[in-house]
C-alpha cells in the first residue's frame, strides 16, 4: 500500500494574501512528490510542509500565468543552492522549454541536476509502473490544461489458504503472486487469480488549474476521489467568473456532482475572501463531501474497498 496525501501549497488566485499564498498544490505518493503549479514563493511553502528538495520530483504547470508558474525559478533555483543531485522532470504547455532557458540566461544561475522538460498534450502525460497523469485542455484565458493522477487497479485479496492448498510454500512464491506474477511450482504454472480476490480499484485525484466547467472536465473526472476545483468566486459573482474564465463554487460543486466525484476541494479562491465559509456553504448544497483549502492543509487519500 502507498500513503497518498495531497498539500496545499498556496490556495489564493493571482493576489496573495496574508494567509494565502500564490498557486501550488503538492502530492506525497509515496517518496515521490508531485507538484502542481508553482507561484511565487512556492519554494517557502514546500520547505514549511517539510517536502524537501532532493527527492525524485515531477513537476506540472497547468498554464503561463505568473501565479502559476513564476515560482518554478525559485524552485530550481534553492534545489540547486542546496545541491539537488537528482534528475528532475518538468511538464507544462508549449512554450515551456523557452520560457525555462531564457529566464535561467537572464538570472544567470546554473543548475546541479539534470532537468528534463516536456511538452504537454492531450492525452497520457507520464506512465510509471503503477500510475498515469493524463492532461485534459481546460477553458482559460491561455492554453491550460487539467491534471488526472490514476492508479493502476491493485491486484486482488491473497488467499493463503489458497496457495497452502496449491502446495505453494510461504516466503518468496507468495510474494510474486500477491503482486500479479505467475509463478512455476514443479511442473506446474501457478496464476494469480488462483490465490487473489478481484482487482482492487486505485485512486484517482484531478487538478482542474485555472477553468471555466464543461461537459469535456465531467468526463475526464469522471469517478474520481478526489477534485480540487478552481473556486475563484462565489455565486455572486458568476458574471464575473465568466468574463475571466474561471469558476464560482457553485458550478465546481455541480461539475464534481456530475462526475460523481467523491470529495470536492475547493482553492484558488479571490483576495476579496477573507472568509470562504460562504463559498463552502454555497457548494455544500450541491455536492455533499466539500472541502475548502487552506495553505498547508494535508489531506491523505485513502484507497476504495
Amino acid at each position: 500500500m502507498v500513503q497518498l496525501r495531497i498539500i496545499f501549497l498556496g490556495t489564493s488566485s493571482s493576489v496573495p494574501t496574508i494567509d494565502r499564498n500564490l498557486s501550488s498544490i503538492a502530492i506525497m505518493r509515496g517518496d515521490e512528490l508531485l507538484l502542481f503549479d508553482a507561484g511565487e514563493g512556492t519554494q517557502r511553502q514546500m520547505v514549511k510542509a517539510g517536502l524537501g528538495f532532493n527527492r525524485k520530483t515531477k513537476i506540472f504547470i497547468t498554464h503561463f500565468h505568473g501565479d502559476h508558474v513564476v515560482g518554478l525559478l525559485g524552485i530550481l533555483q534553492t534545489m540547486s543552492m542546496l545541491n539537488r543531485n537528482k534528475a528532475l522532470d518538468i511538464y507544462g504547455p508549449k512554450g515551456i522549454i523557452g520560457f525555462l532557458k531564457h529566464n535561467m540566461k537572464y538570472l544567470k544561475f546554473g543548475l546541479t541536476f539534470e532537468i528534463n522538460v516536456n511538452e504537454v498534450r492531450e492525452g497520457v502525460v507520464v506512465k510509471e509502473k503503477d500510475y498515469v497523469i493524463k492532461a485534459c485542455l481546460a477553458e482559460h484565458t491561455v492554453r491550460t490544461y487539467s491534471y488526472l493522477l490514476e492508479e493502476f487497479d491493485r491486484p486482488g485479496e491473497f488467499y493463503p489458504e489458497k496457495a497452502l492448498k496449491l502446495g505453494v510454500p510461504k516466503g518468496e512464491l507468495w510474494s510474486r503472486l500477491q503482486n500479479g506474477e505467475s509463478i512455476k511450482l514443479n511442473d506446474r504454472i501457478i496464476t494469480p487469480d488462483q490465490v487473489l480476490g478481484p482487482k482492487r480499484p486505485g485512486r484517482k485525484i484531478g487538478i482542474s488549474g485555472d477553468t471555466r466547467p464543461n461537459s469535456k472536465l465531467i468526463k475526464f473526472f469522471s469517478n474520481a476521489d478526489v477534485i480540487v476545483f478552481d473556486s475563484t468566486y462565489d455565486d455572486e459573482y458568476s458574471d464575473k467568473a465568466k468574463e475571466n474564465m474561471h469558476s464560482t463554487c457553485v458550478e465546481a460543486a455541480q461539475l464534481a456532482k456530475d462526475a460523481r466525484a467523491n470529495l470536492l476541494i475547493l482553492t484558488h479562491f479571490s483576495a476579496r475572501y477573507e472568509d470562504v465559509s460562504n463559498l463552502l456553504s454555497q457548494a455544500s448544497k450541491i455536492h455533499p463531501n466539500v472541502i475548502a483549502a487552506s495553505d498547508q492543509m494535508v489531506i491523505e487519500v485513502p484507497y476504495r474497498e
